[in-house]
């Protein structure tokens, strides 16, 4: 009987233990607590009437503003050093996110790197592209109504040397590295306004990617020439009295008639100590700024914001005053390629051009031929002036 009654209680227990089991799986599970969003200008809405909390470390901000970070961005802001691995000998500011406040020309005063900004978008680059517009509309316009300058009188085929093959190589030299420069440079400056839209951000950003480098190859090419085209021609560039009658005339031409010249106008000592020396100077020495080749500069963000900028003016003012300059060596003038490209020119255009500059090599002041005949090859030079 104990027996029946044991086995009885078992299976009551057995079920009751069945029935929990079932119950348990099929009760539903409770939802864990989710993450709750905080809004930190409700968390202490108050914070800011503590006496300290303009005081206050991030630590202590973060207890009762959690988010809000204001003391380490106006620490930031007040240009305190933090820890850098860098030497402080190559790199004195890498400790410091936000520049100080400055003031440069055109610019608010705001930190450098946003004053940086301002001067560059909002003159350099705008005011920029207006000189060079009004530069190359100038120019067209004026080979619109004047075209080229042709020679008044017939050519004899007596040809005068009017650039040895020395002078032509520095001029192309310096010509085809500075065209590398000015066209990767006008890419970089204004090509997400002008090109930018018309063939996309991939192709663009090849395109100025390979222009990058290019700029960065012809650097010390232009710079090595601009030195050896200034020692060169420096001599014949030397002003002179006669200059100033040019100046004043405009060099005739607008009245049609050619103020005499000797071997370099006044137009092109101009273009010669104004744009090769002075700016070219201007532009090579920002540039090596620019990329680090000064030895002995501290390279901080200042002193690569102002290279920056000097470098963008001085370019700008170089590239529309040689505008002209290519103009008149090209389809402004006839001849004026020819010789340059060749080094000869007809009697004709010696006189007509440069009329002092061709009296002097009639008087044997200057000799019509000053490339020695082995070196010029007897066979294929021109004939030269037979009075001089």
């Amino acid at each position: 009987m104990i027996h029946s009654f044991m086995k009885q209680l078992s299976l009551v227990l057995m079920t009751v233990l069945w029935v929990g089991v079932v119950f348990a799986q099929s009760a539903p599970t409770p939802a864990k607590e989710a993450v709750k969003s905080a809004n930190i200008f409700s968390i202490a809405p108050d914070a800011s009437t503590d006496p300290k909390y303009v005081d206050q470390t991030n630590g202590e901000r973060g207890k009762v503003q959690p988010g809000n970070n204001a003391p380490l961005w106006r620490q930031a802001g007040a240009g305190v050093t933090g820890y850098s691995s860098l030497p402080a000998s190559e790199a004195p500011e890498a400790g410091n996110l936000i520049q100080p406040f400055v003031q440069y020309p055109g610019s608010r005063l705001t930190t450098a790197g946003e004053a940086w900004r301002q001067v560059r978008n909002q003159w350099i680059i705008p005011y920029g592209a207006a000189l060079l517009a009004i530069i190359a509309g100038a120019v067209a316009l004026f080979y619109w109504r004047k075209g080229t300058m042709t020679l008044h009188g017939a050519e004899t085929g007596r040809k005068i040397e009017r650039f040895t093959p020395f002078e032509r190589s520095a001029h192309w030299a310096n010509a085809i590295a500075f065209c590398a420069l000015a066209i990767s440079g006008f890419v970089m400056a204004f090509g997400k306004f002008l090109i930018l839209p018309v063939i996309g951000g991939a192709l663009f950003g090849w395109l100025t990617f390979a222009l990058k480098n290019i700029h960065n190859f012809a650097g010390p090419l232009f710079a090595v020439s601009l030195v050896v085209v200034l020692i060169t021609f420096v001599r014949d560039n030397m002003p002179s009295a006669d200059d100033v009658q040019w100046l004043l005339q405009g060099g005739g031409m607008f009245s049609g008639k050619e103020v005499p010249s000797h071997r370099f106008n006044a137009g092109e000592k101009v273009v010669f100590w104004g744009g090769v020396f002075l700016l070219g100077g201007i532009v090579v020495a920002s540039g090596l700024v620019l990329d680090k080749l000064v030895p002995g500069l501290i390279y901080e963000r200042s002193t690569m914001q102002v290279a920056n900028m000097v470098h963008g003016v001085a370019t700008l003012l170089m590239m529309a005053m040689f505008i002209g300059h290519i103009y008149m060596g090209t389809i402004g003038m006839q001849g004026a390629y020819s010789a340059m490209r060749e080094g000869y020119v007809d009697e004709t255009w010696a006189k007509e051009h440069h009329e002092l500059w061709y009296n002097d090599i009639q008087a044997g002041k200057i000799p019509a031929q000053r490339t020695p005949p082995a070196t010029a090859g007897a066979a294929t030079a021109p004939p030269v002036s037979a009075q001089a």
